[in-house]
Order: C-alpha cells, then sequence, then structure tokens
C-alpha cells in the first residue's frame, strides 16, 4: 500500500494573474516559496519515505523547498506529472479562456481522458520506485488540472465538489493499494493536520 500525499506547486506569477499555464514552465514567486514551507509543515509528521515531482519548475522548486525542510533526499522527477497540455489555451486569462472554449474541445489540448490516463500510469511508476511489498508514504507534487483528474478518478467523479479547487500549497491525500487508487476525503491520518487538506475557495 502506497500512501499519496499530493501537493499542488506553490503560487506563480501567471497563478496571481489567472492565466493558464498548462506546460508553460513558469517560476514560483516569493508567495509559493512561502506556500511550499507551509506545505512542509502540514506534511511534518507524516513520516514520509520520499518526495516526486512534475519536471516544471514551479513543481521541482516547490519539492526541492518540502524535502530539505523534511530532511528527505532531493526529489525525482517523472514527465507524467507534467500539467495537462492546454494547446493554444496556454497564456489566456482563464476568463477568456471560458469565454472561448467553454467545456468544448481546445485546439492542440491534451483531453481529460489522456491526463487521467497519463497521471495514472506515472502514480503507478512512482510507486513501483518503493519497491515490492513494502507500505510507503510518498509526496507527489504536481498540478491542479492533473490533482483534479486523479482524485475525480479516485472518488469516483464525486470530488472534487463543484466550485472547490486545489489550492496552490495544498495537501490531498489518497492510497494505492492493489493497482486500485482511493480518495481519502474524512479519512486523514492523525498526523496530517486538517489545515492541510484541501479547501473550497470560488474563482479560478
Amino acid at each position: 500500500m502506497t500512501l499519496l500525499a499530493f501537493v499542488r506547486h506553490g503560487q506563480t506569477d501567471w497563478n496571481l494573474a489567472l492565466r493558464i499555464q498548462g506546460r508553460t514552465d513558469i517560476p514560483l514567486n516569493d508567495t509559493g516559496r512561502a506556500q511550499a514551507l507551509l506545505a512542509a509543515e502540514r506534511l511534518r509528521d507524516g513520516g514520509y519515505d520520499r518526495i516526486v515531482a512534475s519536471p516544471l519548475q514551479r513543481a521541482r522548486e516547490t519539492a526541492a523547498i518540502i524535502a530539505s525542510d523534511l530532511g528527505l533526499d532531493e526529489p525525482r522527477t517523472h514527465l507524467g506529472l507534467a500539467e495537462r497540455d492546454y494547446g493554444e489555451g496556454e497564456g489566456m486569462l482563464v476568463a477568456d479562456f471560458r469565454a472561448r472554449y467553454g467545456h468544448g474541445p481546445v485546439p492542440g489540448a491534451e483531453t481529460h481522458e489522456q491526463l487521467t490516463r497519463r497521471a495514472l500510469a506515472a502514480l503507478t511508476d512512482v510507486a513501483a520506485d518503493g519497491g515490492p511489498g513494502e507500505d510507503e508514504r510518498l509526496i507527489v507534487v504536481a498540478h491542479g488540472g492533473l490533482i483534479r483528474a486523479v482524485v475525480g478518478h479516485a472518488s469516483g467523479g464525486t470530488q472534487p465538489r463543484p466550485g472547490e479547487r486545489i489550492e496552490n500549497g495544498s495537501v490531498t491525500l489518497l492510497r494505492l493499494s492493489g493497482g486500485e487508487l482511493a480518495f481519502l476525503d474524512g479519512d486523514f491520518p492523525e498526523e496530517v493536520p486538517a489545515a492541510g487538506r484541501r479547501h473550497a475557495e470560488a474563482g479560478a
């Protein structure tokens, strides 16, 4: 069994400006670095074994800050944990993106189904790196779109709730066992403080 603590990377200037980032490689801002330290504090007593991240620099830096603060080895990266490719939508303001594309296809973008398959394959890979037959606690630093897709799959589509965001620096727990993912809503280990859980907030 693998306990997966998903952390969304800290804030970037594009997050602040409400722009679609996708695969565009935008660095953390100072707020994002502070959020990474807060995430580390939420994870401090969780007994985590290692940390892995998306190769995009906003996730890599978040993971490096957390690893340093918790005394973990340097994070490894996995390409399959990168954010959704938004194609022609990248760089657009979220409001303009929604007005232009709504829920329809975006030219050149990865579909939700493609994103979900890629993310699940990546999780299988990174969990296997821990070796067979042992329970493990793993921190995974990734992106809002990817975490939303994984949580949706693991919860059978009941999560995230309408209007609920995956916040920068937030922690979302899942369990991978026997190749099956489970979303741990209301079943958080005591060592992970409630302040570290996902929380709802309106807006993009």
